[in-house]
């Protein structure tokens, strides 16, 4: 990417017009008079800093998301929680799911075949999205964007 510059020219041209005044019109004499004004924008290239923290943010909370929605289906499917895997997506997950947890009577649902829906993760992964948009609402007010002018 590269920086740009963008210009602006006007040109007004105004023309010998009748000119009143109270007591008798008067007739402007003379070549017509033009006005050339030209306006220089200089833009810088790549994201302002207000976007760059707002991709980081997105980026960050994209993570956290997608290890919740693993860590929903892990539970549902009844994985071996003895499994490197399984087990570091719960260890990771459970510092974000634990403000969560008693936020209603039911944190777990089980079934017979001991498949659970953690209805705390669920929660979690609202919370943590309204957390998300809360930063980059905040973000936006920072966002410098230059008035267009038509």
């Amino acid at each position: 990417m590269t920086d740009y510059e963008r210009t602006t020219t006007r040109e007004t041209t105004t023309d010998p017009t009748v000119q009143t005044t109270y007591q008798e019109p008067v007739v402007a004499t003379g070549p017509a008079a033009s006005v050339r004004t030209t306006e220089r924008a200089y833009r810088p290239a790549g994201p302002g800093g207000a976007t760059t923290i707002a991709r980081l943010v997105k980026f960050l909370f994209g993570i956290l998301q997608a290890a919740l929605i693993l860590r929903i289906v892990l539970l549902l499917l009844i994985a071996n929680q003895d499994n490197d895997v399984v087990s570091l997506i719960l260890g990771i997950t459970d510092p974000f799911v634990e403000p969560f947890r008693g936020m209603f009577a039911i944190d777990r649902v089980t079934a017979d075949q001991g498949s659970r829906f953690d209805v705390a993760a669920v929660v979690a992964l609202i919370g943590w999205t309204l957390i998300e948009l809360l930063i980059l609402a905040g973000l936006r007010i920072f966002d410098r964007r230059p008035a267009e002018t038509i």
